[in-house]
């Protein structure tokens, strides 16, 4: 960079901007660092990429940092840093950053909309829908950030309740996927068909959530037949092919599943990504089947082929004020031997009270000494819940959120771990959010 641009706080903005697009967080960090007077924008822009690259948990310390300079948030610092919430997801964090905004602020209808999208992605429905009824002039965003919240918190029939209601005029694109994607997350076809049937212009995400919801009930002929539908107008669609393979895996079909995901390969030879999303469901579907060698081999050549990564699964949890990460067996924090120790009360307690764990949801060849118990009791999940009772013997309340789905094995002990400690745990997955209550019920009624 030129030197008579070095001090120029435009082009630097602009320069981090352009950095974390590119995900070159570190540059970014050291060029943000090198800015001598940062003003609002310096802020927030590097806080928004904190968002655009799934580090949004750094963006309350930058917010801390800013406040500490004298330099005071205005609405569109407030509106990332709510952004940055709706990804963290936890309820106690979400709440100590709102108490800090302004109420000339939080009285502005689009940060209002904000809130409600980021309060349901929180788990709270309760404190979504009491601001949706404090909006007065409601709009298409309003409504649908309150319908997702519903949706997202197994709330199917409010969601369509809500739908009905809201004015015609209002409903756009995503008040469609919204209203069909609870219906997905709470197996309700028939609402589901109608609202498609009803839905004058049908898009490639309409038709999508629509299979989506045909595969999550099995109805793979319905799913295939929509898909067929599609495409005699229409290029074919990756996602709608996940879809299917997503439902697949929970039926463990494994015939189908490779028919799928060999025409993904065929018409879709360039979206590598989206293959690695095909590859980790199909090699998940042929562990479930106890094909353990197929699937480690199949999985290895098809990413080395690919040449993507995997993601690494992580839950993340908040205790204390303190927000922590683990991963599968992670062993790394300070009081692992205390956490796996709980894990093992809690083991003792689940099999005392029925539990049987069900290794079709082991996705890897066990290593010498592990047995189908010890992997499974090590996800993430689990991790994150003994770590809870370590910090907090007698907690009632515990929130889990994950990058990655839940396993049946971990939400069928979630259950009984909620309902034997008396205990209300919210885990939220990449796909939905499961609120497990102390009488040993997930608000998803195992439709997930």
């Amino acid at each position: 960079m030129p030197r008579n641009l070095r001090n120029d706080n435009i082009v630097l903005t602009s320069a981090i901007h352009m950095l974390m697009k590119f995900g070159d967080i570190r540059l970014a960090e050291s060029l943000f660092q090198s800015i001598k007077k940062k003003d609002v924008y310096t802020f927030g822009v590097l806080m928004n990429g904190y968002n655009m690259n799934d580090l949004s948990m750094k963006c309350f310390q930058i917010l801390e940092e800013m406040i500490g300079e004298n330099v005071s948030p205005n609405e569109i610092i407030w509106s990332v840093v709510i952004g940055a919430c709706s990804q963290v997801r936890m309820l106690s964090r979400s709440q100590h950053t709102i108490d800090q905004i302004p109420s000339e602020i939080l009285n502005k209808k689009s940060i209002q909309n904000s809130l409600i999208r980021m309060w349901g992605k929180c788990g709270s429905t309760e404190k979504a829908q009491n601001l949706f009824e404090s909006v007065v002039d409601r709009d298409a965003m309003t409504y649908n950030a309150m319908i997702n919240a519903f949706g997202l918190n197994g709330m199917g029939s409010e969601a369509t309740q809500l739908y009905r209601k809201m004015p015609n005029n209002l409903r756009d694109e995503s008040s469609h996927i919204c209203a069909l994607n609870a219906c997905s997350h709470s197996g309700l076809l028939q609402e589901a068909w109608s609202i498609f049937n009803d839905t004058p212009f049908k898009t490639e995400r309409i038709f999508t959530t629509m299979v989506d919801c045909l595969s999550r009930l099995f109805l793979f002929d319905e799913a295939q037949n929509l898909i067929n539908e599609y495409e005699k107008t229409n290029k074919p669609s990756v996602i709608m092919y996940t879809s299917l393979l997503s439902g697949l895996r929970n039926n463990r079909n494994r015939y189908l599943s490779e028919k799928i995901y060999n025409r993904m390969k065929s018409f879709f030879p360039d979206q590598k990504q989206d293959l690695v999303a095909g590859v980790i469901l199909l090699s998940n579907i042929y562990s479930s089947v106890g094909e353990h060698e197929l699937a480690t081999t199949f999985r290895s050549d098809q990413i080395n082929y690919l040449g993507k990564n995997v993601k690494l699964g992580l839950s993340c949890t908040e205790v204390n004020g303190q927000l922590v990460t683990f991963h599968a067996h992670d062993h790394s924090h300070e009081r692992s031997s205390e956490i796996f120790s709980e894990i093992d009360r809690l083991t003792s307690e689940l099999i005392a009270y029925g539990y049987k764990c069900d290794s079709s949801w082991i996705t890897r060849r066990l290593k010498e000494g592990e047995t189908d118990l010890s992997v499974l009791c090590g996800h993430s999940e689990r991790i994150a819940i003994a770590y809870n009772f370590v910090e907090q013997p007698d907690t009632k309340f515990i929130q889990i959120t994950g990058n990655l789905r839940v396993c049946g094995d971990c939400h069928q002990a979630i259950k009984l771990i909620a309902k034997i400690r008396q205990c209300y745990i919210i885990v939220s997955d990449a796909n939905r959010i499961h609120h497990f209550s102390p009488n040993g019920q997930c608000s998803c009624q195992d439709h997930f």
